[in-house]
């Protein structure tokens, strides 16, 4: 069996000393060795396949190279998961692992996961949800450099930097989507208040009509959730029945799961889909937005962008290395969600301009 290489192998192959691999290879090397023998202190780990014990190099700077995240239900859940997982692929990529407790909805596991995961040495703390909401932050959370993902602290002055999706863009951005294929009379399906994402995406919606010089026909935005049925009934309240000129041509939805519901409305009416209607959904949900018949349009959550932006944050005050942003409320950082364009949405019908 090959033996292992050392710190003392790579040091000889460099022509460095030992302390300078060490001094590298733990990223303190700028300042301490010379640029060319860095570069030549990497070439040499790589070649011999060499890298640092992690448990010494965590006994030896204090640090378990640890992140904990807890997640209300993101771990059991196939949608918001992709928040993990890209903060996950950023903490591997600084040399970092992640450790999850999920506590399946239930607040009362809150400060015990956290306490779990402080009793384990973890480094630095995350709370991620499923759709954004407030949180009520374990008090325990503050005792390393914490941030919160899809989520935030409903006690402001705690000072828990959160990364949360730019839900206002995004109402904004999907009905302007609308305006410029020269629809007017446009329906939001909107989720109910509950998540503070449903008020943001009817403010947004609200400010494209007003950026477009239009008023908001009344009755056009209703409140009615987010699955399948709610989309459904909300659809057949808006078409059912009326004339042609009196439906609107276009309806947005508060997420996907709505939309089908709206496609289903639309299919028993027998209206096609874009040509008499064109319809909009939100989250680009994975196996349902773009496999639907047709491939629906919808605003794509930013959900591993938000997972590897809080993480990045997280790694950055860890290394006490702090980057001032001041394009964002104090403490929280908005992420832009994606336009997604496919075949549900076209020009508005003839003579409805």
């Amino acid at each position: 069996m090959n033996r292992k290489a050392t710190a003392l192998d790579v040091a000889k192959l460099a022509g460095v000393s030992r302390s300078a691999v060490s001094l590298v290879l733990n990223g303190r090397g700028d300042g301490n060795v010379a640029k060319e023998s860095q570069v030549r202190i990497r070439e040499a780990a790589a070649t011999l396949k060499y890298t640092p014990n992690a448990i010494a190099v965590s006994l030896r700077n204090r640090r378990s190279r640890i992140i904990g995240i807890v997640s209300d239900q993101v771990v059991t859940s196939p949608f918001d998961g992709n928040i993990i997982a890209g903060a996950d692929a950023v903490a591997r990529s600084q040399g970092f692992v992640t450790v999850v407790m999920d506590t399946e909805l239930d607040e009362t596991r809150d400060e015990s996961a956290v306490a779990t995961l402080l009793d384990r040495q973890v480094d630095g703390l995350m709370y991620v949800t499923v759709g954004l909401r407030p949180l009520h932050v374990p008090i325990n959370m503050l005792r390393v450099p914490s941030v919160l993902a899809n989520c935030f602290d409903d006690r402001p002055e705690a000072g828990v930097p959160a990364v949360i999706p730019d839900e206002v863009r995004g109402g904004r951005e999907a009905a302007t989507h609308l305006l410029e294929l020269g629809h007017r009379d446009i329906a939001f399906l909107a989720g109910d208040s509950i998540t503070p994402a449903a008020p943001r995406r009817i403010q947004g919606h609200r400010d494209a009509y007003e950026a477009a010089g239009l008023p908001v026909r009344p009755g056009r935005i209703l409140q009615v959730g987010w699955d399948i049925d709610a989309g459904f009934h909300g659809a057949m309240k808006l078409l059912d029945g009326v004339a042609a000129p009196e439906r609107p041509t276009a309806i947005v939805c508060a997420n996907d799961r709505g939309a089908i519901g709206v496609v289903l409305a639309a299919n028993r009416l027998g209206l096609a889909i874009p040509q008499d209607l064109s319809i909009m959904g939100y989250d680009d949900e994975f196996r349902i937005a773009s496999t639907m018949v047709p491939a629906l349009t919808t605003m794509a959550l930013p959900l591993r962008e938000m997972g590897a932006a809080a993480m990045t944050g997280l790694l950055r005050e860890l290394s006490e290395e702090p980057e001032d942003n001041d394009d964002d409320a104090p403490g929280q950082t908005l992420v832009p969600c994606r336009l997604v364009v496919r075949e549900s949405t076209g020009q508005v019908p003839a003579g409805r301009a």
